[in-house]
C-alpha cells in the first residue's frame, strides 16, 4: 500500500488504531530506508504516549519478524522449546536449563545474543569455553539438534533486521519504555527463531529492565498474548533480579558456576530456578503431564548426571574442549584479583544487582559498545547472598581483571553495592508468578 506517513503519525497521535497494512508498510518502508528517521521517530513517540492494543502489537511483531530471515525447524523431530530471559546479572541459566531439558528429550535449537552494558550475553559465555564455535550453518544446526538434542549458536544478523533498526532509533529518542514496543521487539526475534513453544523468564527488580513485579507481569502478559496469537504455546515466569543470580558475574566464572550446578553443587537460587524453568520446558515439550512432573524429571536428570553429560557432548560437538568440565584451569585465569571484605558485623541487607553488573562490566567482562573486546576471565565472584551473616573482615567478593586499576575500582564499586545491617532481612521470593501456563 502507498503510505502517507504524515497521516499515519496524526492518526496515532490522536489515539487512532493502526491497521495491519499500515503497520506492515511502516516497518517495511523504514527498514528499506524509504521513511526518514524524523518521521519514524514521530510515529514511535505517538505510539509511546497513545499505546497499541493487542492487535496492533501482534501486527508490529509479525511485521518485524517477517522483515528478515525466519528459521524453519520443521526438519527437527519433536516439539521444539525456546527460552528467553529479559536479561539480568549473573544469568547463566541457558547453560543449565538447555542441557537439562535436552537430556529429557526436548529438542533445544537455540539462538542467543551477546552482552551489552551490565547484562551478560550467552554467546560470550559460550565463547569463553576454549574452541567453542557459536556459528553453525543451518543444515549443521538442524542436524546437530536431531542427533544430540541441542545446539546453542549466535543469532543471525538477518533475524528481524527491522527490530534492530527501530530499536536503535528508540534508544536515542526516549521511546524505549513502552510495553508494546518492548514486547514486539523481543517476540519478533523469538517467533523468527522457529520453535513450537516459548518460555519467557521475565526479570523484575533493581537489576532488571522492569523494576517492579507489576510492570514485569504486564510485559509478560503482553508477550504471552503475542505468542499465543502467533500460534505458539507461550508461558512466562516473573522472577527476582534484586540481587545477582548465583555468585558468579562474568563469562568464564559463570560457565564454571553452570557446570557446578549440573554437578549438583550449584547455588541454591540457581538450582531452584533452573529446575523450575527446565521443568516447564519439559512440560511444554510434551515430555511431562504437568510442570511439577517436568521439574521432577529435570531433577532426576540433574542428580543422575545425564544433564552434565549432555553439556559435555554439546561442548565437544561445537568444537569446544570438554575437559573444561573437569579442569577449570583450562579457562585461564585473570592476572589481577582484589578482595572485598566486610567492614562490619551483621547481615547482608542488600546486594545491588545493577551496580554489581556495572562493576563486572568495568573489569573487562562486559561491553560499553557492541564491538568492544571481552576479557573472558574478568568479572566478580561474590562470597555472600542477601540474608547471610557476616563478621568484620569476612570475604564479600573478589574482583578479577587483567588490569590492576580496573580490579581495584571494581572492588570499590562492589563494596558500595553491598549493605550490611544489624537485622536479618526478610527472605526474597525468587519465582514471583507464572503467566500463561
Amino acid at each position: 500500500m502507498k503510505l502517507n506517513m504524515n497521516d499515519l503519525i496524526i492518526k496515532k497521535r490522536d489515539g487512532g488504531k493502526l491497521t495491519k497494512e499500515e503497520i506492515r508498510a511502516f516497518v517495511s518502508g523504514y527498514t528499506q530506508g524509504e521513511i526518514p528517521d524524523y518521521q519514524a521517530s514521530a510515529l514511535l513517540m505517538a505510539i509511546f504516549f497513545r499505546h497499541m492494543d493487542d492487535e496492533e502489537t501482534l501486527a508490529l511483531t509479525e511485521a518485524m519478524k517477517n522483515s528478515g530471515d525466519t528459521v524453519d525447524l520443521s526438519t527437527i523431530k519433536g516439539i521444539k522449546v525456546d527460552k528467553h530471559s529479559t536479561g539480568g546479572v549473573g544469568d547463566k541459566l541457558t547453560l543449565i536449563v538447555g542441557p537439562l531439558a535436552a537430556s529429557c528429550g526436548v529438542p533445544i535449537a537455540k539462538m542467543s545474543g551477546r552482552g551489552l552494558g551490565f547484562t551478560g550475553g550467552t554467546v560470550d559465555k559460550l565463547e569463553s569455553i576454549p574452541g567453542f564455535n557459536t556459528t553453525l550453518e543451518p543444515e549443521d544446526f538442524y542436524r546437530q539438534v536431531n542427533e544430540i538434542g541441542i545446539a546453542l549458536i549466535g543469532q543471525s544478523g538477518h533475524i528481524a533486521p527491522a527490530d534492530k533498526k527501530i530499536y536503535a532509533l528508540r534508544d536515542v529518542t526516549g521511546t524505549v519504555e513502552n510495553l508494546s514496543l518492548i514486547a514486539s521487539s523481543i517476540m519478533s526475534k523469538k517467533l523468527a527463531a522457529g520453535s513450537d513453544a516459548i518460555l519467557l523468564d521475565v526479570k523484575c527488580g533493581e537489576g532488571a529492565f522492569m523494576e517492579t513485579e507489576e510492570d514485569a507481569a504486564a510485559l509478560a502478559e503482553i508477550m504471552c498474548r503475542i505468542g499465543t496469537g502467533a500460534g505458539k504455546r507461550t508461558v512466562a515466569m516473573v522472577t527476582d533480579m534484586n540481587q545477582p543470580l548465583g555468585y558468579a558475574v562474568g563469562n568464564a566464572l559463570e560457565v564454571i558456576e553452570a557446570i557446578e550446578t549440573l554437578k549438583g553443587r550449584g547455588p541454591a537460587d540457581i538450582e531452584n530456578l533452573s529446575l523450575t524453568l527446565a521443568g516447564m520446558m519439559i512440560y511444554l515439550g510434551g515430555k511431562a503431564g504437568t510442570p511439577g512432573e517436568g521439574r521432577m524429571i529435570a531433577e532426576h536428570a540433574l542428580r543422575s548426571g545425564v544433564a552434565l553429560a549432555k553439556l559435555r557432548t554439546l561442548i565437544a560437538r561445537q568444537g569446544g574442549n570438554p575437559d573444561v568440565i573437569d579442569d577449570y584451569d583450562l579457562f585461564g585465569t585473570a592476572k589481577k584479583a582484589v578482595e572485598v571484605r566486610s567492614e562490619y558485623t551483621g547481615y547482608v541487607q542488600l546486594i545491588e544487582a545493577r551496580e554489581i553488573g556495572r562493576a563486572s562490566q568495568s573489569t573487562g567482562a562486559g561491553r560499553a559498545e557492541k564491538d568492544d573486546p571481552i576479557d573472558f576471565n574478568a568479572g566478580i565472584l561474590l562470597a555472600r547472598k542477601v540474608g547471610d551473616r557476616v563478621r568484620k573482615g569476612d570475604l564479600l567478593a573478589t574482583c578479577y581483571s587483567a588490569d590492576a586499576a580496573k580490579a581495584k575500582a571494581a572492588a570499590k564499586a562492589v563494596d558500595d553495592a553491598i549493605l550490611i545491617g544489624k537485622e536479618k532481612p526478610a527472605e526474597q521470593v525468587l519465582i514471583k508468578r507464572t503467566i500463561g501456563a
